[in-house]
């Protein structure tokens, strides 16, 4: 249930001026500063594009015309498909989309409880739990799991391996996993493969996509870059979401994080189409504040509403789809604070026209995952897609024959207009609540906290994803088989 853009982009916070200075600003720090690539045939495309490569300190500074040349050769739209294709994912096609957490290192059972280590159980419930919730329409693992389905410990080589292999078997929905390597990323290929029926359809509708994350300042992942080269096979997209730290990994200034994440984005962009020219990328504006009171990352402070609208506006600005931090919250539990700093960093970022928002089911900032939390979030997301949704403008919704039946001091709760209209005009949460004070004192006094409790339970009770065909599982289990004897030998 993708929600779709109704009146356009009606939220921004930048002018030209800024997006311009903002522009010219990455392209000086990636013309003069560089960054530090320490992959030897990514360094060496580079060079021979006209970049200016110190192979001994695997550092490229590019020069803005490469670095808007390269930019321009990238697919701008895409989309990702379940192994049910009419379950997809569209980017940079006018669409809005959500996605729970590709994995955490800590599950959380129930807010306020000790936190354990996630197992592959978790991923298989990650997976049939977001099949039944209508708006995440991209599915995470949730859970970046110690130990294999069968209790053997997984070595952290091939992990992801059965991770990707557990959670396309517990949803019909595209997936989100985070990859790994080079070696284990050939294995996730041949997944996607064997769920397709051969590489040409699995290149056609992908199934999920390798996350590219530089590690600001200015830096990029051997391993990140590398398991391009084995995407490239089906050309996967790929975002590029670096997670700049105003204060911390970049500098205490607005302006100057998004200043420097942006370069960041635009020299994976640059790396991404010199392995494969043309492949689809996604722009992942996902900086955040650093709070010097208590040492972290801000998942949801006003600065990252703020990072959130203009990272958007800097992303369309280069005409590609656009990946943002939004929707989250610093709170572990899903409470006042939780639905305050969700529900405002989601409206500004959605009324500014980013394509995908994530990643939903975090406690805090990264230190759980929580089905309560996504549960939560899930009616944050109704919520805000109802406040953008389109309404109607038209001589039956003006209703001015109505108004004039009703008459001055009339009434319109028993006309046939209210009777026929009121279900397209009103949104119906299904946690919020609106009863009246004894009512809802007789129903317990719930709070959100307990609905959401209650609502976790219910699904988990109910969903059921249909399992994979037989051959499809089959294959499967050789191909994870096949990645346990190579990560052993």
């Amino acid at each position: 249930m993708n929600g779709e853009r109704t009146a356009g982009v009606f939220c921004s916070v930048l002018d030209n001026e800024g997006i311009r200075r903002i522009h010219e600003a990455s392209l000086a720090i990636l013309e003069r500063v560089g960054v530090q690539v320490p992959h030897e045939d990514a360094l060496s495309r580079f060079a021979d594009s006209g970049a200016e490569v110190d192979f001994a300190a695997r550092r490229v500074r590019i020069p803005h015309d490469l670095v808007m040349c390269l930019v321009g050769k990238a697919a701008v739209e895409f989309t990702l498909y379940g192994r049910d294709l009419g379950r997809a994912a569209r980017f940079g096609q006018g669409t809005r989309n959500y996605n729970s957490i590709a994995g955490e290192a800590w599950w959380v059972d129930a807010p306020g409880e000790k936190r354990r280590p996630p197992t592959m159980k978790d991923v298989a419930t990650a997976g049939r739990f977001a099949q039944a919730l209508p708006w995440i329409n991209v599915v995470g693992a949730m859970a970046d799991p110690l130990g294999a389905a069968d209790g053997v410990r997984e070595p952290v080589e091939m992990r992801c391996v059965e991770v990707l292999a557990t959670l396309l078997a517990h949803t019909t929905k595209p997936v989100h996993i985070w990859f790994h390597d080079r070696a284990s990323a050939r294995f996730l290929v041949e997944l996607m493969i064997a769920l397709r029926g051969d590489a040409e359809r699995a290149a056609a509708y992908p199934v999920c996509y390798p996350f590219l994350e530089p590690i600001s300042p200015l830096r990029f992942p051997f391993h990140g870059v590398d398991l391009l080269y084995e995407t490239a096979r089906l050309n996967l997209p790929v975002p590029v979401g670096p997670m700049a730290q105003m204060g911390l990994s970049a500098p205490a200034t607005i302006a100057g994080t998004m200043a420097q994440e942006n370069a960041e984005i635009l020299a994976g962009v640059c790396i991404a189409q010199l392995i494969s020219p043309g492949a689809p990328v996604c722009y992942g504006g996902i900086c955040h504040a650093f709070d010097m009171a208590t040492t972290q990352l801000i998942f949801s402070g006003p600065e990252q509403a703020i990072f959130g609208v203009a990272m958007t506006q800097m992303g369309k600005h280069y005409g590609l789809p656009v990946y943002v931090n939004v929707g989250l919250t610093d709170s572990k539990r899903p409470d006042a604070q939780a639905g305050l700093e969700a529900g405002v960093t989601l409206a500004f970022a959605a009324a500014a026209g980013a394509d995908i928002f994530g990643h939903m089911g975090i406690s805090g900032v990264d230190q759980a995952a929580s089905l309560d939390m996504l549960v939560m979030q899930e009616e944050v997301i109704a919520y805000v897609e109802s406040a953008l949704r389109a309404f109607e403008i038209s001589d039956e919704t003006l209703a001015l024959d109505v108004i004039e039946d009703a008459g001055p001091g009339g009434g319109f709760l028993d006309a046939t207009h209210t009777v026929e209209r009121f279900r397209r005009e009103l949104w119906f949460p299904r946690l919020l609540d609106r009863q009246f004070y004894d009512a809802w004192l007789d129903g317990g006094a719930r709070g959100m906290e307990e609905r959401c409790a209650a609502r976790k339970e219910e699904i988990l009770a109910s969903a059921e994803c249909d399992p994979l065909p037989e051959d499809v599982a089959r294959a499967f289990r050789e191909i994870v088989a096949a990645a346990r004897r190579e990560s052993a030998s």
